[in-house]
């Protein structure tokens, strides 16, 4: 089925998906998010894939949900539990970027706010460039947030932070994002997409089976005990250990030699 506002582009091991409502800074409605929804559960099913890039077209990564037609445009019509039905299964795509085996990276190339800034936390990366503006915004038009953000913004800059940015929102510049944790990387806006691609060709060489573990033992942090995870931690490694992927990177390490790409 083809896409009319996510523009998918594949090479080799990477997938790079476009929000592309420029005219409206990206903003979601109902046929943006089916869209996005539709292209990250195929490259989340996708066994060639490794890295799923997530950007936005022109001069915004993603302003947030579409208002202009009213706050209840995305959950349609009907009862309170039909229009939160609707909006959960929208929300699978943090889901579907927070969850995956595969690294996400988020290329925000400029306004980054509500909504949006949502799904940039469900990213393990966030790059950014330094024209970037950062806002939750949610109160602002009298909702309380979605797509996963008051899970995920207390994990990347602590609770306290997060109750000041959700309930009395302030746009942050880049700088200011980067400085809180919320970015990792601030770039001049011609260099962000060098930037990106330098990281995906390092995430590239690293193993997949070592990437894949490593973010799952992160995953699980704050919801298993500290014997629990080390349990699961000590067999993930050991498994690593034992792959040919590993013993070939430990031996290009041990000589000096740049690794190989994954699988090569």
């Amino acid at each position: 089925m083809p896409l009319n506002f996510v523009d998918v582009s594949v090479a080799g091991a990477v997938t790079t998906l476009r929000m592309n409502r420029p005219d409206v800074m990206n903003a979601m409605d109902a046929a943006l998010l089916e869209d996005l929804l539709q292209a990250a559960e195929t490259a989340v099913a996708d066994p060639e894939c490794r890295v799923i890039v997530l950007t936005g077209a022109g001069r915004a990564f993603c302003s947030g949900g579409d208002i202009s037609t009213g706050l209840e445009t995305v959950n349609g019509e009907g009862t309170l539990d039909q229009q939160a039905a609707r909006l959960r299964r929208f929300m699978r795509i943090s889901e579907r970027l927070y969850t995956t085996e595969k690294i996400t990276v988020a290329a925000i190339n400029g306004a980054c706010a509500g909504a949006g800034l949502s799904l940039a936390c469900a990213c393990d990366f966030r790059l950014a460039a330094e024209t970037a503006k950062f806002a939750t915004a949610f109160q602002n038009v009298g909702v309380s947030g979605d797509f996963g953000i008051s899970w995920l913004l207390p994990r990347l800059v602590g609770p306290a932070l997060a109750r000041q940015l959700m309930l009395d929102p302030k746009t942050l510049s880049a700088e200011q994002a980067r400085a809180i944790g919320l970015v990792g990387e601030v770039h001049p806006v011609g260099e962000l997409a060098g930037a990106v691609d330098a990281l995906v060709g390092r995430l590239l060489a690293r193993t997949t089976l070592s990437l894949r573990y490593g973010k799952l033992n992160l995953a699980e942090t704050f919801d298993l005990s500290f014997s629990d995870h080390m349990d699961r931690e000590a067999r993930r490694h050991a498994e690593c250990c034992r792959s040919a992927e590993a013993k070939r990177a430990a031996s290009a390490f041990f000589e000096r030699r740049a690794p190989k790409a994954a699988g090569a």
